[in-house]
């Protein structure tokens, strides 16, 4: 496999940034997180720094060097985050779960299959237009789908903020699977919170993203969104990768990007961005997050 990848997150003008990304690789075989932890309820950052933990642990379990299923590896992961997130709680004496959304892609033999449960989203592009997005797990999606509003309310409408599903409520989450997507070199996977998406509207992400590498086009539209959104902006977090496939096909990477390549790495050999650390104290995530910015950069370095 060959890509460009670039992850960036922002606190914005919250008091806490309760958004975690990461990314999980073998030769064969690549793994796409975001989770936004609710703030609607108590310390959702734990429910993200959670469920990114593990379903990169249970990848980096399975990948051997890919994961056979990924439908079904999908769909369980999520569903063990779930359950994690409320042992935790538990664990703790916690007076309340911890909640989060989630997305995650898993790329592999050229494709690639999507899952996620609330409103942090996937954008599929291709040719500077737009090949599938998630569909958000949301009040106005619903009552849009019932005709009772406008496509247009999604902006504005009051409801637009409540959540139907996601991991660490009370019922289990209901878990959207994508059909497998045949990657071309050139598609862009974006997965954002809504941070980001809720105040950009989606022809600024086509441009950006098809108009420069990922690792100027995702900090570019992280900067717009802090700026347009202001002393509102929420949290702001984007994880993209531009697909490039098998080694042979144009080899360069676009100017000013770094590509990874993995055709060469041991079967056997896992790396990733999403640190494994367990005891949730403000200090220790704090220092997660330290480590996955340096695991970024060092991952950043290869073939360089």
């Amino acid at each position: 496999m060959r890509f460009s990848v670039y992850q960036e997150s922002h606190i914005g003008a919250r008091r806490m940034n309760q958004d975690r990304m990461g990314y999980s690789f073998t030769r064969d075989a690549l793994l796409l997180v975001l989770a936004d932890g609710m703030g609607g309820h108590p310390r959702g950052e734990v429910a993200a720094t959670i469920a990114l933990q593990t379903i990169s642990a249970l990848f980096q379990q399975q990948a051997d060097p890919y994961v056979k299923g990924p439908e079904r590896f999908l769909e369980d992961a999520c569903h063990a985050a779930h359950r994690e997130i409320h042992r935790h709680a538990a664990a703790h004496g916690m007076p309340e779960t911890p909640r989060t959304t989630i997305v995650a892609c898993l790329v592999q033999h050229n494709a690639a299959t999507w899952a996620h449960c609330g409103d942090s989203r996937l954008y599929w592009l291709r040719g500077g237009r737009i090949l599938a997005r998630t569909r958000d797990h949301s009040h106005i999606e619903k009552l849009i789908d019932a005709g009772r509003v406008p496509a247009s309310a999604r902006d504005t409408h009051p409801d637009r903020n409540k959540l139907y599903n996601c991991l660490g409520a009370t019922a289990a989450p209901k878990v959207e699977l994508s059909r497998q997507a045949s990657l071309a070199p050139g598609d862009v996977m974006l997965l954002c919170s809504d941070g980001l998406w809720a105040v950009l509207p989606e022809e600024e992400l086509v441009t950006a993203l098809s108009s420069g590498p990922v690792d100027s086009a995702v900090p570019h539209l992280l900067r717009c969104a802090l700026q347009r959104a202001g002393a509102t902006s929420d949290n702001v977090t984007g994880l993209a990768i531009a697909w490039q496939g098998a080694p042979g096909i144009n080899d360069a990477p676009a100017a000013g990007s770094t590509m990874i390549a993995t055709e060469t790495l041991p079967g056997d050999l896992h790396s990733t961005t999403i640190a494994p650390a367990d005891p949730f104290d403000e200090a220790e995530i704090d220092r997660a997050i330290a480590e996955i910015r340096v695991a970024i950069e060092r991952s950043s370095q290869l073939l360089k």
